[in-house]
């Protein structure tokens, strides 16, 4: 196994209301899970290969609960990333060089039985945690916009955090809205779901805690 960590951000839009069932051990709400994310690495390496300022992206598509499998997935690695960082992201992405199941990445490429091919492209974030507003786009592919959730009846931004001190992806996450639309071969929809904002700290173990 080849030892990896990264510290970054993330944006998650997935197609449960606010809280995201699967959170809390429990099934989706729609009865599915798609899911989009995006993730800017700030600082990370894999071995020897420096992973610092890449960006990754991903769109999931499990017809029921994520742990019952016969999920499809796709990849995208930013365009900027050597050959050698490329092999590197999806080797972390894909959960090799990852104790089992230490790592949302492991969890979820374990119950992905149709993986499309990577794509190696430009890959927009805007993510403030803190704001819980993020943008993810990737031409010809994906259009995710987050925001905080409302108040129903003043409008004001209403603020929520999840807690997961045995996590596998996160230690607290800020919770807020989310709608993604997506084109390509691995099509979803979401309207004013589940929008995740986390910072992140992984290695090849799990979750780092202080």
């Amino acid at each position: 196994m080849t030892s990896w960590e990264i510290k970054g951000r993330e944006l998650v839009n997935c197609t449960c209301e606010y809280g995201c069932n699967c959170q809390f051990n429990a099934l989706p709400d729609k009865g599915h899970c798609h899911a989009v994310a995006g993730i800017q690495i700030d600082e990370g390496h894999h071995g020897e290969t420096v992973l610092d300022g890449l960006r990754l992206a991903a769109i999931f598509k499990w017809p029921g609960a994520i742990h019952q499998g016969n999920g499809e997935a796709i990849a995208f690695v930013d365009e900027n990333a050597t050959d050698r960082q490329r092999e590197a992201l999806l080797r972390i992405m894909t959960g090799q060089d990852t104790d089992p199941f230490a790592t949302m990445f492991a969890v979820y490429a374990s119950t992905v039985t149709k993986m499309n091919d990577p794509v190696f492209t430009k890959i927009d974030l805007e993510l403030d945690i803190d704001g819980r507003r993020g943008r993810i786009f990737v031409k010809d592919y994906i259009e995710t916009a987050g925001e905080p959730i409302r108040n129903k009846v003043t409008g004001a931004d209403s603020r929520a955090q999840i807690v997961l001190p045995n996590g596998f992806e996160y230690a607290v996450a800020e919770i807020g809205s989310a709608s993604s639309s997506t084109t390509g071969p691995v099509q979803v929809t979401m309207k004013d779901s589940y929008g995740q904002f986390a910072r992140l700290h992984l290695n090849n173990h799990g979750v780092v805690r202080a």
